[in-house]
């Protein structure tokens, strides 16, 4: 961990704004951005050296200085010990899970996941003799009974996409842990602001840092933080020779994200919960969901688990996907996307978008309903994106009129 000159360690915001930096010879105070795919040896021993192991860097695919840069403070923020990044969020989410995995393993996951998730789980790696159970994440009971003699890992996502569902941490962990099986926890929708899972025991925390931690919308991105032994065991010697490698030009933007994102998330936060409390007046609308609301079912759950309750807000209106789509299309201020995370209001239906893949049974299952819509709130006046829904809302009653 970082520390300061007496070397104390500092607090989660300073690492934030000073965690991993490197500084060149010309002392820049901004991060450097290097561009560069090698580098150069002072002689081929040099080269021979840094190839064996030696402190050094040999080609951008390995390793990055403003790459490293990135993958040290997140690192720091998230409490884990290393870091590797990645070209997206889907490439971490891949990597994670095949660089440990072999034919005739097992994989537990939690049902509500993102729905690219969903297909790497359930038919990439089928491919390979590697078998999945789904089960209801919010219930203990459920991980314990599905893991059997050849599970290797246990997936989860908190909150959950799309219905913010919220996987009690600690005790998926601990009943892994009874069974020698790994946590892997896609963290991406609370971000290191809100959460570390790791302090709950989980032993490799995935974000697609495209969201949150770029939070404008500009560049993809992943990272993996995971213990030493992971990395040395697994991940290191897939991400060298698949090639998932992080631009330095993205890894120089979400390593400057990160030094706003603390106060981000504070500000996507308060916004979210405006509008959760607004949509839950609407007569229009059926349902809400936000972890921080008190209606929430795990409430106290997510209490304990984040510091806040995110930038995401899920609701269900009247009349179905037909309604749905008409609030979509009156939409003024709020953009119609699927990406979430962006200073940008964005709304997406995700039936037919992030989760379209999955059989109407699946969806059900999962509980997304037509009528469901996601909005990822962003940092715009509050006022200003009710009163965009609320003209949205209006429409409903012309459908039913």
């Amino acid at each position: 961990m970082a520390t300061n000159k007496d070397g104390k360690a500092w607090r989660r915001q300073t690492q934030a704004v000073r965690g991993g930096q490197q500084r060149t010879p010309f002392q820049e105070t901004s991060e450097a951005l290097f561009m560069t795919s090698g580098y150069a040896y002072e002689g081929p021993e040099e080269a021979e050296a840094r190839f064996k192991g030696a402190p050094g860097y040999t080609y951008s695919r390995y390793a990055n200085p403003t790459v490293t840069m990135f993958e040290e403070r997140v690192a720091l923020m998230e409490g884990a010990p290393v870091g590797r990044a990645t070209a997206s969020g889907m490439a971490a989410v891949s990597a994670s899970l095949l660089c440990c995995l072999r034919q005739g393993d097992h994989v537990v996951a939690s049902r509500a996941l993102f729905g690219a998730i969903r297909y790497v789980l359930e038919d990439i790696l089928s491919r390979y003799g590697i078998t999945v159970t789904l089960v209801n994440g919010t219930d203990p009971d459920a991980w314990r009974k599905a893991i059997r003699k050849e599970t290797k890992v246990a997936f989860l996502e908190t909150p959950s996409n799309p219905i913010l569902e919220i996987v009690d941490l600690k005790a998926v962990s601990d009943i892994a842990h009874e069974h020698g099986v790994l946590v892997m926890v896609d963290n991406a929708w609370a971000s290191p602001a809100l959460q570390q899972p790791m302090s709950f025991g989980a032993d490799v925390v995935i974000h697609s840092s495209t969201k949150f931690i770029d939070g404008q919308g500009r560049a993809l991105g992943g990272i993996i933080l995971c213990k030493e032994d992971f990395l040395n065991d697994h991940l290191q010697i897939f991400l060298r020779n698949t090639g998932p490698s992080m631009s330095p030009f993205n890894a120089w933007l979400h390593l400057k994200s990160l030094e706003t994102l603390d106060l981000r998330m504070r500000a996507h936060c308060a916004n979210a919960t405006t509008i959760s409390d607004f949509l839950s007046g609407q007569r229009n609308v059926s349902r809400v969901c936000y972890p921080f609301r008190t209606d929430h079912q795990q409430y106290a759950l997510a209490k304990k688990q984040m510091s806040g309750g995110g930038g995401v807000v899920t609701f269900e209106v009247k009349g179905g996907k037909e309604a749905a789509f008409a609030v979509a299309n009156a939409l003024k201020l709020v953009d119609v996307s699927n990406n979430l995370g962006d200073a940008k209001s964005l709304l997406t239906h995700p039936a037919t978008t992030t989760h379209q893949r999955l059989t109407p049974e699946a969806r059900a299952a999962a509980g997304i309903a037509d009528g469901m819509l996601r909005i990822a709130v962003g940092l715009e006046d509050a006022e200003d994106i009710c009163e965009d829904l609320a003209q949205a809302l209006q429409r409903i009653n012309n459908i039913r009129a």
